[in-house]
């Protein structure tokens, strides 16, 4: 009797097909996302069991064919040689029929145990396909088992198949394709295999010739490192595909393929009956709408600010419900860390906060995350992706992009607003390698949320009479500047990626359902933050020593010493003769009462509503009704007079510790290395104090105009960053705020979209070139705009319009020439 053991069965099939239902109906909740080994494609598996055995299942990416096109094809090819499933399902889009045949014929070819799945035969049906199974299974000589899965119909008699062909109950005899006049070179190659590899006991010898014959570059790799005398075979291989081609006149690949799609149309024309109908395909007549030459592009327009509004817009809107769940989490690690003097923080306490504020900045982005995927999820069920490709690629093919990069670079920024991280994150699912990689190197260059803060600063202070044409002028460059480096890294770094043909299937709308897309969604924020921890932590650690160390040396701890003692000294002296002076007689009970506002004013700015109010003032009393007199001095005059002096202490405080940031970051290494770099940087206008705001930017780009206003130190109450700068820099112009504001377009990605780079690209070289190369193109733009504008003498507001024209002129240009290997 068998044992009942575990078993592997591998869903192999075209996009759109209805593999990814086919999968959540067999395993239900038992999935899990994974890669695949150096390559960034989902690996979805999961399970069931059927007899008392675990069946395995892994869901390979779709694809049209099993050549070495593309990862996904190579990646779905090398796990069924190599993984030896017990049954390959070839799930088919029955309303397809010949068309999904191509890829039935090379999975005949490889030889495995193979079941096909005509799924989606309630389509099928309702727009009159009759298809008869039984004759097709005769023709192909492998299962044939009509599904719904929708529906859930079929199921049961697909997985007794699964059972069946897995166990080797019956035996299966594939169809053999006849390639004609190609047979007598299949088989020398065949019988040359034979007789001097041992290939014959992994792979097929048929298909190994067939692949030889089609050019695979894959399969002569193999050859090369297994044949004894590998030049001469693939040199003779070669001959026999030239000869081929000088007695048919046809390329043996296009050969085969032709064979191939003969072979379909016959099998089909045996197993079709189509039932006369007037009814007209819905999906056709949707299409009249949204693929029109003209309505198209509007309604994607349309469909692209819906997905931005909800997904950012919203999202960020989410976050304020999840913020004060991180916040919490940030005071808890606040209340177990040693507490923090009138101006010593402890470096436990400042590494401690600094660290739960680096992952807080990341699991803030879950919220956006979620509605993202969901909405892709949404977008790739319901069939409208393909159609958005389709609209766009004519264009973006221009600039070595896809079609597919469109979703992904609005998400980024492509006017105002955007996010690196999701616009990063949504490029998973462009299938054309050199354009994907392309779309994740640009998209940290768009207009993201966090650079706008210092766009604002810097045109409110320099081009205030301009600000519309300003504001205009930064939204719509980083277009024109991202499409040509596309065209450029597709030339250059990217060349080598591989590309395919765009083949792009208008599959039949469908309803997508609630439970696969909530559940792709969450697979996939889960994926994406288990990947991203220790690099989040790692980086986190890095720029902390970079920003505190080596600190302030004990002469100037002294001095701020000395002006704490002064503070509060004067403090005591105004408090003194209150009936509060005896509760406010040292440092320690001022630091108490510090804590206790602190904790009071956070409270309130969260609490809404006067019963709101009303409860929490009765919180604060019951902790501390002496405190809460002097917070809340209501018409007690020594409360009042105390409060006064207590607000004065806490501003002079908040003044120390400002002036403490500064000289850190000023001393520190980060603070040193902006200084050394003051001589590259002086041709594009920086100093040494933007240099550290563009370094401190690095791990987030708010932290910019943070960085600039610690340096800029307030000297006169209420005084503004703006006039803080025009005031210590008097001889800053609108030239230099033009390079600074372009040198922010084009300026590396926060550590959150470096490590989404990273997780798309799958490596940390990518991570690496996506940092260091934007750093030498901002630096030459924002030297070229400032030191050309110079001697040029143009004004910021002259140059800003002699850039855009410049930039407008490039994009022009790039767009008119064709990619070398662009396939039409």
């Amino acid at each position: 009797m068998r044992t009942p053991g575990k078993r592997l069965v591998v869903l192999a099939g075209q996009p759109n097909c209805g593999k990814s239902t086919l999968f959540n109906a067999l395993t239900g909740a038992s999935q899990h996302v994974a890669n695949y080994p150096g390559v960034t494609v989902d690996k979805m598996s999961g399970w069931y069991r059927h007899n008392g055995a675990r069946v395995e299942v892994v869901d390979l990416p779709g694809t049209y064919s099993l050549t070495s096109f593309s990862p996904e094809e190579r990646i779905s090819r090398d796990f069924i040689l190599h993984e030896r499933p017990a049954v390959v399902v070839n799930v088919m889009d029955a309303t397809n029929l010949k068309r999904c045949l191509y890829l039935t014929f090379q999975l005949i070819e490889m030889n495995i145990p193979l079941v096909l799945n005509l799924n989606m035969m309630d389509i099928a049906e309702k727009r009159g396909v009759e298809i008869d199974a039984a004759r097709l299974a005769g023709r192909l000589g492998v299962r044939v088992v009509p599904t719904s899965m929708k529906s859930g119909r079929g199921k049961a008699a697909l997985i007794d198949a699964i059972a069946a062909v897995s166990e080797k109950t019956e035996s299966q005899r594939g169809a053999r394709i006849d390639y004609g006049e190609m047979e007598p070179s299949l088989r020398e190659i065949r019988e040359s295999l034979a007789s001097e590899t041992s290939l014959g006991k992994e792979y097929p010898l048929r298909w190994l010739a067939i692949k030889l014959m089609e050019g695979d570059s894959e399969v002569q790799r193999l050859i090369e490192k297994n044949h004894p005398a590998p030049t001469a075979f693939l040199e003779s291989v070669a001959q026999k595909r030239a000869d081929f081609t000088a007695r048919s006149d046809e390329m043996p690949e296009i050969h085969i393929a032709n064979r191939r799609y003969q072979t379909a149309e016959d099998i089909a024309g045996t197993s079709i009956k189509m039932r006369s109908t007037t009814t007209r395909p819905l999906s056709d007549s949707i299409d009249r709408f949204l693929c029109h030459k003209l309505l198209g592009p509007v309604i994607l327009v349309g469909v692209i600010w819906l997905l931005y509004y909800l997904s950012i817009v919203q999202g960020y809107r989410l976050t304020g419900l999840t913020w004060p769940l991180l916040a919490k989490l940030r005071d808890l690690a606040e209340a177990v860390t040693p507490a923090a003097g009138f101006i010593e923080i402890p470096l436990v306490q400042s590494f401690t906060l600094w660290f739960v504020d680096s992952i807080n900045a990341l699991l803030n982005y879950i919220p956006i995350f979620f509605i993202l995927f969901g909405l892709i999820a949404i977008l790739e069920d319901s069939g409208y992706m393909p159609r958005m490709a389709f609209i766009m690629d004519r264009l973006f093919s221009r600039f070595g992009l896809h079609g597919q990069s469109t979703l992904p670079m609005v998400l980024g920024g492509i006017y105002v607003g955007g996010c690196a991280v999701p616009g990063v994150m949504a490029c998973k699912g462009i299938p054309d390698e050199r354009s994907r990689f392309a779309t994740i190197l640009i998209i940290p260059l768009l207009n993201c949320l966090a650079k706008v803060p210092l766009y604002v600063l810097l045109i409110n202070l320099y081009f205030a009479a301009h600000a519309a044409w300003a504001m205009f002028f930064i939204s719509t460059i980083s277009l024109l500047l991202v499409l040509p480096i596309a065209k450029i890294l597709t030339l250059t770094v990217l060349r080598n990626k591989e590309t395919v043909p765009f083949v792009m299937e208008m599959p039949p709308y469908h309803l997508p359902t609630l439970r696969a897309v909530l559940g792709r969604a969450v697979e996939r924020v889960w994926l994406f933050l288990r990947k991203i921890g220790t690099i989040v932590a790692a980086v986190a650690v890095v720029l902390f020593v970079l920003l505190q160390f080596p600190g302030l040396n004990a002469e100037r701890m002294e001095h701020y010493r000395d002006q704490k003692a002064g503070a509060l000294e004067a403090f005591f002296m105004e408090v003194s003769g209150t009936p509060y002076a005896k509760g406010l007689s040292d440092e320690n009970s001022v630091m108490d009462l510090l804590f206790y506002w602190e904790a009071y004013k956070n409270a309130r700015m969260k609490a809404s509503g006067k019963a709101a109010m009303e409860t929490l003032d009765k919180e604060f009393t019951l902790q501390n009704p002496v405190y809460f007199l002097i917070v809340q001095p209501g018409g007690d005059r020594f409360a009042r007079q105390v409060n006064r002096a207590f607000k004065k202490l806490y501003q002079t405080r908040k003044g120390l510790l400002q002036a403490m940031r500064r000289e850190r970051i000023d001393n520190s290494l980060l603070g040193q290395l902006g200084k050394w770099l003051e001589p590259v940087t002086r041709a594009a206008g920086f100093n040494w104090r933007v240099n550290v705001a563009l370094l401190s930017a690095l791990a987030a780009k708010e932290s910019s105009v943070a960085t600039l206003g610690a340096l800029y130190e307030q000297e006169e109450s209420g005084e503004t960053l703006e006039r803080r700068m025009a005031r210590e820099e008097g001889d800053l112009t609108s030239l230099h705020a033009l390079a600074l504001m372009l040198f922010m377009v084009l300026y590396p990605p926060c550590l959150a979209a470096s490590i989404a780079v990273k997780v798309q690209a799958g490596g940390v070289k990518w991570m690496l070139f996506s940092m260091i190369y934007p750093i030498a193109l901002a630096l030459g733009v924002a030297t070229l705009v400032y030191s050309g504008g110079k001697a040029l003498g143009l004004s910021g507001f002259q140059a800003m319009f002699a850039f855009y024209g410049l930039a407008l002129a490039l994009t022009v240009v790039m767009g008119l020439f064709k990619n070398q290997t662009e396939f039409t």
